[in-house]
């Protein structure tokens, strides 16, 4: 006989076949079919709680954190939380589902464990990238939108997840960087920005004028509208750092908010050159530039 050829049923065989057929139907619908609507029903229920709990969560920990500091840390570990949550209740009820659609697990949870084993064995870094990504969220190393710098590049936090972290740099570049390979992070936009500012005058102008007109262009940043909100404490003028060759360089330190050091450190420079030309301060040499940024940013 060809193998494709259909099997025939002996004509008396048909109606206790389709007999046999009915009962399992009445069966399968009376016994099984309700345990089946029950666990669907009972993920679904524990599904839509879950995500109900893990929103309220995090409305009432993002409002009670209007600066949204530790608000995205939040959101992010509740919806972490969430998916694996979720994760769970699935795969339980499958556990529970498939034995009443008549699948024996047996076999596939022996074949899995073998697949898992293998597997295990080829992602272990990807086992410490969700390892150290928790723990970085836990800890609240960083947020999204802060600047950071990781694994030997640096940038500002567009995306992050329990697996990777992804920079964008100054010029645009973006860099994903797994996050296995964080082993330190250097936050320069956590809690406070520090601008660290050396201004070079010549050697011969005085240093209580500089230091005193300084002190006020400080102030007079300090107490702009446009500026109040941006800088944190007093702008303190400490002294002389260095002298040497003609020179004197005068130290100035302003502490703003995270990401706001940028624009105020801007501002700072076009008021220290407009107030030195008004009041005739000669600079260290011609064509000199005086007003210098040391690349500072710390956080407490």
């Amino acid at each position: 006989m060809h193998p494709l050829s259909l099997v025939t049923i002996p004509e008396g065989n048909l109606p206790e076949l389709l007999r046999g057929w009915g009962e399992d139907a009445r069966a399968f619908l009376r016994h099984d079919v309700p345990k089946i609507v029950l666990v669907t029903v009972v993920s679904f229920v524990l599904i839509r709680l879950l995500r109900f709990i893990t929103g309220k969560v995090t409305a009432l920990q993002t409002r009670k954190l209007p600066s949204g500091l530790r608000a995205q840390q939040v959101r992010t570990l509740a919806s972490v939380i969430t998916s694996i949550s979720v994760f769970i209740i699935l795969f339980v009820a499958a556990l529970e589902l498939l034995p009443l659609l008549g699948l024996n697990l047996g076999p596939l949870l022996a074949s899995a464990g073998v697949a898992g084993l293998a597997i295990g064995f080829g992602a272990q870094t990807l086992v410490h990238d969700f390892i150290n990504g928790f723990f970085i969220l836990l800890e609240n190393q960083y947020d999204i939108g802060d600047n950071i710098r990781i694994a030997g590049v640096k940038g500002t936090v567009e995306e992050m997840t329990l697996r990777r972290t992804v920079l964008r740099d100054d010029d645009g570049t973006v860099h994903t960087v797994p996050n296995s390979q964080v082993t330190i992070v250097s936050n320069t936009t956590r809690d406070w920005s520090q601008i660290t500012m050396r201004v070079v005058v010549a050697y011969s102008e005085p240093s209580d004028r500089i230091m005193r007109l300084l002190q006020q262009i400080g102030e007079d940043l300090r107490h702009d509208p446009t500026f109040a909100d941006d800088i944190v404490s007093d702008v303190q003028v400490p002294g002389i750092d260095r002298v040497g060759s003609g020179e004197a360089e005068y130290l100035m330190l302003v502490k703003t908010r995270p990401n706001r050091q940028y624009a105020v450190s801007r501002e700072l420079r076009r008021r220290i050159k407009d107030c030195f030309e008004q009041n005739k301060i000669q600079t260290a040499a011609p064509g000199r530039v005086y007003v210098m940024d040391q690349g500072g940013t710390k956080a407490s």
